[in-house]
């Protein structure tokens, strides 16, 4: 007896796998879901937008040569000069201490975590080190101001009041828990099979958390890495508090200099009146933020996926 045709039962009536009913609910909840995917998007969108407009406006009045190539910040005397670089210089030197902390810690954290640790001793130390993340800004930054600061003059290295230095240790203290976290989430990602094959070939703990566990992972440590850069370069309470408001084209650390955020959220808070060259500088300033941001973000996007392609 030949079995009955594709799309009917044995009795010759057709059939469908889909529910005769549909289902409104499913609907509703997909579009709610889509709505959340672009809110992001929209926000983006709209920070373009409010940074655009002021900033060609700001452009129109000032040359992109003299503000991208000058070596003087000061907007608000008289004459003005809008150089920019002294802020892009500061805000690079106290990233560059941030991470010179931030890095070696919250890799050395995670590889203990992830390869070292007892479950025991894992989940007691990581919520301790996640702690880190949830202290406001504001008490980094009196925190480097108060004590950190005088510190460092206790100890012989003669700073000024607000200095680089200062802000940046502590600033990359606050990025450790993301730097660490982030990348013992990569290093708990990896197979057991690795660890367990380099072991067979005689390595020991050492070699397979930094020769296996670590390139394998690397793209997860990457993410975290750019994550950390990111913040250290938009923090702004911090280094408001304790590096420092002038605009100086220097890379002593030791030294009070100005970070392009700490220049926004000083002068935003100003008596500027709306329009004018002065106050449209707040709106260059934060574009320039902006693409050196969208920049690393579209670097570490290339260099995510690369090496995904080499350990996947």
């Amino acid at each position: 007896m030949a079995p009955p045709p594709s799309g009917a039962i044995a009795g010759g009536a057709p059939f469908s796998l889909r529910s005769s009913h549909r289902h409104y609910g499913e609907k509703v909840i997909q579009i709610l879901l889509g709505s959340c995917a672009l809110v992001s998007v929209v926000t983006t969108l709209g920070i373009v937008v409010s940074l655009v407009f002021p900033a060609l406006e700001f452009f129109a009045e000032v040359s992109p040569v003299d503000f991208f190539t000058g070596t003087v910040w000061a907007p608000l005397f008289d004459p003005a000069s809008f150089g920019v670089v002294p802020l892009l210089v500061g805000t690079l030197s106290v990233t560059f201490w941030a991470l010179l902390v931030a890095i070696p810690l919250g890799l050395g954290s995670a590889i203990y975590l992830s390869e070292y640790a007892t479950s025991r001793r894992r989940v007691v130390l990581k919520p301790m080190l996640e702690i880190l993340a949830g202290i406001p800004t504001v008490v980094y930054g009196y925190f480097a101001l108060t004590a950190v600061t005088p510190l460092l003059r206790q100890i012989g290295i003669q700073v000024e009041i607000f200095n680089v230095i200062a802000g940046g240790l502590v600033m990359g203290v606050m990025l450790i828990p993301t730097i660490a976290s982030l990348s013992e989430d990569a290093m708990a990602a990896v197979p057991q099979g690795l660890r367990d094959g380099a072991y067979a070939l005689g390595a020991d703990k050492l070699q397979v958390s930094t020769r296996v566990i670590v390139p394998a992972a690397m793209s997860g440590i990457i993410a975290s890495f750019v994550l950390g850069v990111s913040r250290a370069i938009g923090e702004t309470l911090i280094v408001l508090i304790a590096v420092g408001q002038q605009a100086k084209l220097t890379f002593n650390p030791l030294e009070s200099i100005e970070t392009m955020t700490a220049f926004i959220g000083a002068t935003g808070n100003g008596d500027l009146p709306t329009g004018s060259t002065e106050y449209k500088t707040i709106f260059a300033v934060g574009l320039t933020l902006f693409v050196i941001t969208l920049v690393m973000n579209i670097i570490s996007i290339r260099l995510v996926r690369k090496y995904r392609e080499v350990y996947d």
